[in-house]
């Protein structure tokens, strides 16, 4: 083992996933986590590797980028990807898992090696010597922000992100509800509400005229596109919601074997099938407004809200000017950025992140020459993202094949993603290799 120790703030998927690659290379980690003693506005859990939006890992097909990612981190070894597999619960062709067991099997894996030390505390600078990797994710708490301001000479962006809502199964009305996966790909996995025109536009009204909670000073900047509130959605149109996440595309409603015309979809959030979260649902709106008016969804008249929606801050740097494509600051190498900081957004980009971090960071104190991946895989692709130096209006972005290098050739829209996908898992390999 290395004499050296590489300091991490920060035990969400980023900060665990980095931990985990850092010490199985031999590294002595201390991993700082301010839960229990502090928690942000959307984390209740002190386990390390919460989710606190969706369980949804998004899908695991090849033909996407995310399934392309979830693959590469998976033959890599990844920690977050290994509780996930064990952690899973049905959700069609996407990765969606029991968070609870998910965090657990986090926590105890890192507990459980003897590289990693766990400090229960919050860090309010930044520490002045030894190797750093930042990894406090879309939460930081204001006082390390501003520390990460002074020390880049910047301000940092930041965005405001929304939660769904969580339901109880055994309130859901299933004598107008039904499981059903679109096209009937992954079998029953999804609990549908259809919704007849009258009914949608009813629900659309209300979701319009609904009280949301009053502004605060962080929520003054757009969220992030693929996090928007539905109630920001329904006043773009009304027909919005249908075309999003509302859309009744692929679903058949049992009682009349035709397609509704909007539907309302729930996704499985634990193994005992007892919850179920809202898809697409992140909302202001107050508390007793979404039971409200949530309750006018078919088959949620009366619905149990085990958790309500809400807003959260995101926060993450100006990485392009900032970040060399190693995750190092240009301006202090010896400190790495990781996860959402980087302005990457999405549980496993996140993850992918603080794999590179680790896995760097390590390299750099046992004496070796850091590695990057090819541009060609998904995590390449990401780097490439968030170091891109063209980059004007800097934003968040999930993983997506618009940020591979093109492939030329014929063929179509899904044959191409395909070999994609095929040429970034052989190139995968050497560097796999490699950094082993």
């Amino acid at each position: 083992m290395s004499d050296k120790k590489l300091l991490i703030i920060g035990a969400g998927l980023a900060g665990s996933e980095a931990a985990w690659q850092a010490a199985h290379r031999g590294v002595a980690v201390t991993l700082f986590e301010m839960k229990p003693k502090r928690f942000s506005a959307a984390h209740c859990s002190p386990l390390l590797g919460e989710l606190v939006c969706s369980n949804s890992l998004k899908s695991e097909s090849l033909e996407t980028a995310p399934g392309l990612l979830k693959e590469e981190l998976r033959r890599l070894g990844s920690l977050i990807i290994q509780a996930a597999d064990q952690s899973r619960v049905p959700a069609g062709s996407a990765l969606a898992v029991d968070r609870e067991v998910f965090a657990c099997l986090i926590t105890e894996a890192l507990e459980g090696r003897e590289e990693i030390e766990i400090t229960r505390e919050e860090v309010v600078s930044i520490p002045e010597q030894g190797m750093v990797i930042i990894a406090t994710g879309p939460l930081t708490s204001d006082s390390l922000a501003e520390a990460i301001m002074a020390m880049t000479h910047r301000r940092s962006l930041a965005f405001y992100d929304a939660i769904s809502p969580i339901v109880a199964a055994e309130s859901i009305d299933f004598t107008i509800a039904f499981k059903q996966s679109r096209y009937g790909k992954g079998g029953a996995d999804y609990v549908n509400c259809p919704m007849n025109k009258e009914e949608y536009y009813r629900f659309v009204q209300a979701v319009r005229k609904g009280e949301k909670v009053p502004l605060r000073e962080f929520e003054s900047a757009m969220p992030f596109e693929g996090c928007l509130p539905i109630e920001d959605l329904a006043e773009r149109g009304a027909d919005t919601l249908a075309f999003g996440p509302m859309k009744p595309v692929g679903l058949l409603d049992p009682r009349s074997n035709a397609q509704p015309f909007a539907v309302v979809q729930l996704r499985l959030e634990n193994k005992e099938g007892t919850l179920y979260n809202i898809v697409g649902f992140q909302t202001k709106l107050t508390y007793p407004e979404q039971e409200r008016i949530f309750r006018l969804i078919p088959g949620l008249g009366r619905a149990e809200f085990v958790r309500h929606g809400s807003l959260h801050r995101n926060t993450f740097i100006d990485a392009p000017r900032l970040l060399r494509g190693t995750l190092q600051l240009k301006a202090d190498p010896r400190i790495f950025v990781a996860g959402q900081l980087t302005g990457i957004e999405g549980y496993m980009e996140s993850t992918a992140m603080g794999f590179l971090a680790g896995v760097n960071a390590a390299r750099l104190l046992t004496g070796q020459e850091i590695i990057l991946p090819p541009r060609t895989t998904a995590m390449g692709a990401l780097v490439g993202h968030v170091t891109n130096v063209f980059a004007g209006d800097f934003q968040p972005m999930n993983v997506n094949f618009g940020l591979f290098p093109p492939l030329g050739g014929r063929g179509g829209r899904r044959e191409k993603r395909l070999r994609m996908s095929d040429r970034a898992l052989q190139e995968l390999e050497p560097w796999k290799e490699a950094i082993a």
